[in-house]
């Protein structure tokens, strides 16, 4: 080959360097981390950090005090109340509509599927306050309600229907898109044998949906312990009778009770933890599970 032949074959096809593109992906990754490390460092480690190192600055002898008082136990008491109530009612709604919309298709399902979704988009605050425009004493059915003896804001039914309102979307979104990865095909050779809907809903759709809904209703019970906006405004806020934790804590750093809202807030991060271990126990089981099958 000639030296032309050669000089133009080089120009055609010019050696690509691959040390380059791989260094500046690499540079290009560990620049995001740090982004990502730092952003989270400032926005979540060291706010969370702080109040653990503000609520045991006295001691641990202290902290536990701050944890005997009656008010916050009556907010205790009364957060589990709230969750043990709209929790299993999210269950079954939550069962039904992922039902209805996984294995039927009508007018109008696209539509329900964003009222469902409506929630995530409502601020808890204004959700508070269009139940006590309906609820309350001067509200729609606020005569009604009071010529029966009936008291739903500023009391615990009012509390459990904001409750039941912003934790909705979790169990159904949850338990949807495992019912149509799932199809209907087991269900129906069920049917075909002559199992009952009962029998079918207990023996192969609930076993299939195990995780998935066992993931929606941990975040429900998460949303429904931790929600401050909606019940702060259809509460009251009143200390010992409708004061849940998040507002415990609220009142008590307003009333320049560090040590106590600090203990509190411990215990919610904590709640927040245990949510976090158990998501990730669900998410392994159903990975594990997805495998075998």
């Amino acid at each position: 080959m000639t030296t032309e032949a050669k000089s133009a074959l080089s120009y055609t096809n010019p050696p690509t360097p691959r040390t380059a593109p791989r260094a500046q992906g690499a540079w290009v990754k560990w620049l995001l981390i740090s982004i990502t490390i730092l952003y989270l460092g400032l926005i979540l480690f060291i706010p969370a950090l702080n109040v653990f190192v503000e609520a045991f600055s006295g001691g641990v002898g202290p902290f536990f005090d701050n944890l005997k008082s009656p008010a916050f136990l009556n907010s205790v008491k009364l957060t589990v109340i709230i969750a043990a109530i709209a929790v299993p009612i999210n269950t079954v709604f939550g069962l039904c509509a992922a039902w209805a919309i996984a294995r039927n298709y009508f007018p109008g399902r696209t539509l329900l599927l964003s009222i469902i979704d409506l929630p995530f988009a409502i601020s808890p605050v204004v959700a508070g306050l269009m139940f006590v425009l309906l609820f309350g004493r001067n509200g729609w059915f606020g005569p009604v309600l009071d010529t029966a003896g009936i008291r739903i804001i500023f009391a615990l039914p009012g509390m459990v229907i904001v409750t039941a309102f912003v934790t909705m979307p979790f169990v159904a979104r949850e338990v949807i898109p495992v019912l149509e990865e799932m199809g209907s095909e087991q269900e129906e050779a069920a049917k075909t044998l002559g199992a009952t809907d009962w029998q079918t809903f207990w023996r192969v759709t609930l076993p299939n949906i195990r995780w998935g809904l066992l993931y929606g209703v941990i975040l429900t019970n998460a949303r429904a312990m931790g929600e401050f906006g909606a019940v702060s405004v259809v509460s009251g806020n009143i200390a010992g009778k409708t004061q849940t934790m998040p507002l415990f804590v609220e009142e008590a750093y307003k009333q320049y009770k560090t040590p106590e809202a600090y203990s509190a807030a411990v215990i919610l991060a904590l709640l927040a933890v245990v949510t976090l271990v158990l998501k990730e126990i669900v998410e392994r089981k159903s990975r594990i599970t997805d495998v075998q099958e």
